[in-house]
């Protein structure tokens, strides 16, 4: 069984404490690696490691720092298929997905961001009646935390890691302690392709004694979250004076009118249970308009055999397992709370017998929009169904709840789709269609589903600090 290690100023680090976790395999439960339990003594190390090499990094030119993002693309496509079966392992998803889906995306991410820095420019304007210059400038805020989650572990974390660098920080990563593998074998990648000594740190442990000090390190200049909205409060309380982003959790609606085209109906079954349901812009409630709601509930749970949990390191399965035994026990808990409350549960509703933490998809009915069922982020391949008469219904059903993260919207009426998607309040919106990706957007949630933007320069503006120099004549 491998042993995991931190990766400190370019070399692998045992943790100061000797202390290990054993990860497992959450499809077979059988151990996978141990995995270092780190302390404030370890994040000590590495952020100073950070700061040393942050002096010569920021120094570097944009064509250098964009070279760089390439190579480390180029490297993990060499190793695609080995990605691949570690993210598989790893956190559960199948296989497919992986291969097919994420680690491309994680390749795109540097990509986009290598390309994108060298088109940021310091740029000059004239005083007005010629009294002389203000020249703005991109300059780099230094050692950034980046604390990413188990769901998509590699991309997530790619995702922060590449604006980062591009923009000339150093940084500190604390990916999940239930996901390390990922990040460690991007560590091996940066290595070979010769990313200078603490430019990139990498520190395994948990949230409490590996997360809280180093946000709460005084070197550390910003703070990026990707996971839970109670966890990300507390980060924002502990990161005064840092700058901060939080991604957080979502609650996702789904609105389908009486005129959507049912060619669509595949993606909407997808946007539900991809990923066992653990990626945060899953839809998790789905409103139907009442005229087509009983013809539409029976096609979507006749859709629901092509979607049953199954080995994720086989290339057909559609469904893998669920990350953990608490969160399998999480998810459940939701389904029992349902039940207790009058609703019914049209299809799933139970654990399927292990080894492994597989759940499979799960349709309810009745459940009221006061209940925490409607309210509360599930995580998982649990979906509630519920009709609206009219578009203001639809409004409140959609909008009647503490997060803002994302919603898609279905109507072969695209203005009215459109105006419907302008009501919503979340920050990711998809009409006809769900997960559709460009880079150059912002991302990120209103209300408790997050703070702060990622994508496109929303990235570079968050890793960056904008000087203007003014000359008079």
């Amino acid at each position: 069984m491998k042993k995991l290690q931190n990766f400190i100023n370019g070399k692998w680090e045992a943790p100061l404490s000797q202390e290990y976790a054993i990860n497992i395999n959450p499809a077979t439960q059988a151990p996978l690696c141990e995995s270092p339990l780190s302390g404030s003594d370890d994040v000590q190390a590495a952020v100073k490691a950070a700061l040393s090499a942050f002096q010569a990094w920021r120094k570097t030119t944009p064509q250098e720092r964009s070279d760089f993002l390439k190579k480390i693309a180029q490297g993990i496509e060499a190793r695609l298929v080995e990605f691949a079966s570690i993210e598989s392992q790893d956190q559960g998803k199948p296989i497919s997905l992986a291969q097919k889906i994420e680690i491309p995306r994680v390749c795109d991410n540097f990509r986009f961001f290598a390309d994108l820095i060298l088109e940021e420019e310091s740029f000059s304007k004239s005083f007005p009646f010629g009294t002389g210059t203000s020249t703005t400038h991109r300059q780099p805020l230094g050692v950034q935390a980046l604390i990413s989650p188990w769901n998509l572990p590699l991309y997530l974390l790619t995702w922060k890691i590449a604006p980062a660098l591009a923009c000339g920080n150093t940084v500190v990563c604390k990916p999940s302690e239930l996901t390390p593998m990922s990040a460690h074998l991007l560590i091996e990648v940066l290595q070979e392709v010769g990313l200078p000594p603490g430019v990139c740190n990498l520190v395994l442990g948990t949230g409490p004694e590996a997360g809280a000090p180093l946000v709460q390190h005084p070197d550390v200049r910003g703070v990026s979250f990707t996971g839970g909205t109670q966890t990300g409060a507390l980060i924002e309380n502990m990161s005064q004076g840092k700058r901060v982003s939080l991604e957080l959790g979502g609650k996702n609606p789904c609105i389908v009118f009486e005129d959507y085209d049912p060619s669509h109906l595949e993606t909407i079954v997808r946007s539900c249970f991809q990923n066992q349901g653990e990626i945060c812009l899953c839809t998790s409630r789905l409103l139907i308009q009442e005229s087509i709601y009983e013809e539409f509930k029976k096609d979507f749970l006749n859709q629901l055999d092509r979607w049953q949990p199954s080995d994720p390191s086989q290339k057909a399965t559609t469904m893998g397992a669920l990350v953990s035994e608490n969160h399998l026990n999480k998810v459940h808990g939701f389904v029992t709370l349902a039940q207790k409350e009058g609703a019914q549960v049209l299809c799933g509703g139970a654990p399927i017998e292990g080894p492994g933490f597989f759940y499979p998809p799960t349709v309810l009915e009745g459940v009221s929009p006061s209940s925490r069922v409607f309210q509360e982020e599930i995580f998982g391949p649990v979906i509630t169904l519920h009709s609206f008469s009219s578009e203001k219904e639809a409004l409140e059903l959609a909008n009647g709840v503490p997060y803002g993260l994302a919603c898609s919207t279905w109507s072969q009426d695209e203005i009215k789709a459109k105006n419907t998607a302008l009501q919503i309040d979340a920050g990711t919106q998809w009409v006809n269609c769900w997960m559709a990706r460009d880079l150059r957007t912002p991302f990120g949630g209103m209300k408790n589903s997050g703070k702060g933007r990622e994508g496109g320069r929303y990235s570079l503006d968050f890793y960056s600090e904008l000087k203007s120099i003014c000359v008079g004549n």
